[in-house]
């Protein structure tokens, strides 16, 4: 079980850096696309700045869970990684309450799965 934790934050973490990336850098090309049914097309432009913003915390959201794969000490290891898991896992809920279910699906659940795994191990 603890390869499938590990494997599970690492997808979270992978996750994360695409959503800085797409929320940073391509906010007006990918992220459009991706939050289209979310947000009106002239939109996008205007909150440029705001998405850079998410686009940084979830950056750290990613750099918290890398940093519990580097920990050495389990219960250390593991509680870095609950952190930050549930971070996630808040996030994603309330993501989907204001602004589009789907983000439940793929930002929530998946750190959700991750936390029962790191707790299984």
């Amino acid at each position: 079980m603890e390869i499938v934790a590990k494997i599970l934050i690492a997808a979270v973490a992978l996750e994360h850096l695409y959503i800085l990336w797409m929320e940073m850098f391509a906010w007006e090309t990918k992220g459009k696309k991706v939050f289209k049914a979310a947000l009106p097309a002239d939109m996008f432009k205007p909150t440029k700045g705001l998405a850079a913003n998410q686009g940084l915390y979830n950056g750290f959201l990613a750099a918290g869970l890398i940093w519990s794969l580097l920990i050495k000490d389990l219960q250390w290891q593991t509680n870095v990684a609950l952190f930050f898991l549930g971070c996630v896992a808040i996030a994603g809920i309330y993501g989907a309450i204001s602004a589009t279910k789907k983000i439940f699906l793929v930002q929530a659940l998946p750190a959700i799965l991750a936390i029962i795994a790191v707790l299984l191990k």
